[in-house]
């Protein structure tokens, strides 16, 4: 073979490559979107779930359990947000008791969401009855956290607690509560699609 058919093959299958790729990422996009229209905040669920669309590749146990990693994560950083104004000697008595009772909320919720995620990771290997007790587990756990998100955003809504740390905290939680509640929506769909036999393996 010349150096001109070999230049000439390099390129044809460098070509062929770049095109199958393509197609692969533009099917696992579709799949996250057309799966995030299911949830209550489709756009947030795409924007944070699209950089997940490879590994998911159109599963949905992947789905479900990145979209609670995505949910994790980010109640970690909002639980190392509020216990840094804890830290704050600027409260006022009212903001600080509601502060301290958001940490223990926060503190409530990581754990459910981290033993969500460790369970959905497990969950290919459960059938039948076992499926749905362990898949049962994944979903208290998850609304579990969505009600300790949502005490700890009540916890300000005392009229004597205003300004920008009650804004900030309430900001956070509602991005929070957006992102647990697409997480439950998809854990949900991913259980039913699994009893009628219709989900991805």
């Amino acid at each position: 073979m010349g150096k001109l058919e070999f230049y000439l093959l390099v390129l044809l299958i460098s070509h062929y490559y770049t095109a199958s790729n393509a197609a692969t990422n533009s099917t696992a996009m579709s799949y996250v979107s057309s799966s995030c229209r299911k949830t209550r905040y489709p756009a947030l669920c795409v924007r944070c779930l699209s950089r997940y669309a490879g590994s998911i590749q159109g599963n949905d146990q992947q789905l479900a359990k990145a979209a609670i990693t995505v949910s994790l994560s980010n109640a970690k950083s909002t639980a190392a947000y509020v216990s840094k104004l804890a830290d704050s000697s600027r409260l006022k008595p009212s903001v600080y008791q509601a502060v301290k009772d958001c940490i223990n909320n926060m503190n409530n919720c990581v754990p459910s969401l981290n033993q969500s995620v460790q369970e959905l990771g497990k969950m290919a290997q459960f059938r039948g009855q076992n499926f749905e007790w362990h898949m049962s587990n994944v979903e208290t756990w998850v609304s579990s956290a969505l009600t300790n998100q949502n005490t700890c955003a009540s916890g300000f809504s005392d009229g004597s607690i205003d300004g920008p740390v009650k804004d900030a905290v309430i900001k956070r939680m509602n991005y929070l509560a957006q992102l647990i509640s697409n997480a439950l929506a998809l854990i949900n769909r991913f259980a039913l699609r699994h009893k009628a036999g219709t989900h991805m393996p």
